[in-house]
């Protein structure tokens, strides 16, 4: 029992670790090769998991085979053009200025079915409406309204903005984060003087406080437990 618990730790830690390795990215932005990857890497832990009988060995050997061999093609995909094409494919014109492209849905084997409940989905449940809709390597649906049909932003209406800072969290559950303190020049003083108007008496009484991308501080106290 022992000797399963600690091979099912060290194989969890492991790919864990991996996977940690091959970089952060969403299940759904994952491209073909690294999605088959994360496939063997998890099947490749689960046999030595299960049958104890198998050298531990036998399962971590390969996992880190696949890492090497997944962080060289990732590399030779960053640096290489043609090769990032061969092993990723391009992105696909489903839609142009409202016409379904029906030779491009046929190469893709993507349906119209498809691809109208991915238009719905994206809040554009018209055709005519999308001046470009892309077939991403990862399978994602890009769409580019036309321009009488996009959002109206703060640009199209001549208003001076401020510039947009990084939100930066000052104490998280209680404890003051000491480097984004520093990062604005300021001391438990001036959070303290803060977290009052808010009426917090002290820092760990805070769940949280931020100090959001436009410059304004808020703080939100801890829920007091019933005695």
């Amino acid at each position: 029992m022992l000797i399963t618990l600690a091979r099912t730790i060290i194989l969890y830690l492991l790919v864990v670790i991996v996977l940690r390795l091959m970089g952060k990215q969403q299940i759904n932005q994952l491209q073909p090769f690294e999605f088959v990857v994360t496939l063997m890497i998890a099947e490749l832990a689960t046999i030595p998991m299960e049958d104890t009988g198998i050298p531990l060995l036998k399962g971590i050997i390969p996992i880190f085979i696949l890492l090497v061999a997944q962080i060289t093609i990732s590399l030779l995909a960053l640096y290489n053009q043609s090769f990032r094409k061969i092993i990723s494919g391009t992105p696909a014109i489903l839609i142009k200025d409202g016409m379904i492209m029906e030779k491009e849905l046929k190469k893709n084997r993507y349906n119209i079915n498809d691809l109208l409940e991915q238009l719905r989905i994206k809040n554009y449940p018209n055709v005519n409406e999308v001046a470009f809709a892309l077939l991403e390597t990862n399978g994602e649906l890009s769409i580019i309204p036309k321009s009488e049909q996009r959002q109206v932003v703060v640009k199209d209406l001549n208003i001076a903005t401020k510039p947009v800072k990084l939100p930066l969290t000052l104490i998280l559950d209680g404890i003051i984060q000491q480097k984004n303190l520093q990062a604005i020049n300021a001391d438990q003083r001036w959070l303290q003087e803060n977290l009052n108007m808010f009426g917090i008496k002290k820092p760990n009484d805070a769940l949280i406080a931020i100090l959001d991308s436009n410059g304004i501080f808020y703080a939100q106290a801890k829920q007091k437990v019933p005695a």
